[in-house]
């Protein structure tokens, strides 16, 4: 197995809008590790989980990120979802007009050479396997992708991509947010379910919330806040940050 990382984060700094949200940010993923990144709000997960998949509005102004030995920030965004990067959005876009299973079907097509055709019966079968593993009823296959869909069904389909385009690297933006306890189970099991069969499969968890990371066990929690990863652990430190919140954080070194 190749020792190169699937995800090599060094002293990266970014801006949105000309105000600079990441400070000289470092983080290392290697195959079949999943990490967690929490903190309070405004410092910069989100921001760091668009610039990763190439969101033309976040800029990285200096530093260097690594996917799989490559430049990352060189690639464009569907070059990057090509080579295996996958974003589950915090907040899932509609697509009025376009069913999910026409969505997932040209997706899978654009991961393959040129000259290879998605086999229809076979994706069928995969889409139905996946969707019965989220507990989705088959008949959401047809609906607009996200038109009309409550903020758990969205998060469903979020993973349900996870779930069909096998990525090398899944970023998983805050999709626990806005689910109940049932829904955020059946998500949890899909994603360790894939581990599971993809045990290279990389993840990088954004929460503020411990919970998702009792049902996806993380190798690795991250704090971040201001724009920099401040301490880094393992499971206990989310269990410090639930239990404490951010506040030790918050107030400078010797202050």
């Amino acid at each position: 197995m190749s020792d190169i990382p699937v995800l090599s984060i060094k002293n990266l700094h970014a801006k949105v809008a000309d105000i600079e949200i990441l400070r000289g940010l470092n983080l290392e993923l290697k195959k079949g590790e999943i990490h967690a990144i929490m903190g309070p709000n405004g410092s910069g997960k989100s921001t760091l989980a668009k610039l990763l998949a190439g969101h033309p509005a976040y800029e990285a102004t200096s530093g260097e990120v690594v996917y799989k030995g490559k430049d990352l920030l060189e690639m464009e965004a569907d070059e990057r979802a090509r080579e295996g990067v996958l974003l589950a959005f915090q907040y899932p876009v509609e697509i009025p007009g376009v069913s999910i299973a026409n969505f997932l079907r040209t997706a899978v097509q654009a991961r393959l050479a040129e000259d290879e055709e998605v086999d229809l019966f076979d994706f069928q079968d995969d889409l139905v396997d996946r969707m019965e593993l989220l507990e989705m009823d088959p008949s959401f296959a047809e609906r607009p992708v996200n038109d009309g869909f409550s903020g758990g069904e969205k998060k469903r389909g979020e993973i349900l991509q996870l779930a069909m385009l096998n990525p090398s690297l899944a970023l998983l933006d805050e999709t626990d947010s806005g689910l109940d306890i049932d829904a955020l189970q059946i998500v949890s099991k899909a994603i360790n379910v894939m581990r599971e069969k993809d045990p290279d499969l990389a993840v990088l968890i954004i929460t503020h919330y411990q919970r998702v990371l009792n049902y996806v066990q993380p190798d690795f929690v991250h704090v971040m806040v201001k724009g920099a990863i401040v301490e880094s652990g393992g499971p206990e430190v989310a269990t410090r940050l639930e239990e404490q919140g951010y506040e030790e954080f918050r107030v400078p070194a010797g202050a």
